[in-house]
């Protein structure tokens, strides 16, 4: 009776072994997703920053909406870490702001040059939605593993930060979102 006994208990530290590494192992992927998905959403801003400067600075628009998109896609990529999510959201205002009419976008299209740009920067204010959803779906996948009583009493997490979520207004001015071919 002993020896069953001790072949059940063994069975069940086995059993509980497994679980807790493949939740520890699952965790670490949603990390990695974390990550992974951070550094394409980097991309994108970086991106859409990039593809704002060189349309501010090639003279397709006007001086006052050149100024307006070349600060706000500065303040943008200068900005730290702490202060990335006001000026990724401010480049977004002014993108709706200087892109808010179609008959802008076709003033573009129209210089020699702007139909390229017009629709690179379209594709860039359209990706960095996107980019953020897969993040943010990561984050709360992870966030919700991490709430479970096993993950928190046997600190499966490790030391890995907790995942924030990235809150910011991204939102594409209509006149470009809505545009084909990308």
């Amino acid at each position: 009776m002993t020896v069953t006994l001790i072949v059940w208990i063994v069975v069940a530290l086995v059993a509980i072994g497994v679980y807790l590494s493949w939740t520890a192992g699952r965790l670490d992927r949603l990390h990695s997703r974390i990550d992974a998905a951070r550094a394409a959403l980097d991309a994108q801003l970086l991106r859409r920053a990039s593809v704002t400067q060189e349309l501010a600075t090639s003279g397709v628009l006007d001086p006052a909406a050149s100024i307006v998109l070349y600060e706000a896609a500065h303040a943008a990529r200068q900005a730290e870490e702490d202060h990335r999510e006001v000026a990724e959201s401010e480049l977004s205002a002014a993108l709706r702001a200087v892109f808010g009419e179609p008959a802008q976008v076709e003033a573009v299209k129209e210089v020699p040059g702007g139909e390229e740009a017009a629709t690179e920067l379209a594709a860039a204010v359209r990706r960095v939605p996107m980019a953020r959803r897969f993040h943010n779906d990561a984050v709360r996948a992870a966030r919700a593993l991490r709430r479970h009583r096993t993950v928190r009493l046997f600190r499966l997490a490790g030391h890995a930060a907790f995942p924030l979520a990235v809150e910011m207004d991204d939102a594409p001015p209509v006149a470009l979102a809505d545009r084909p071919g990308t």
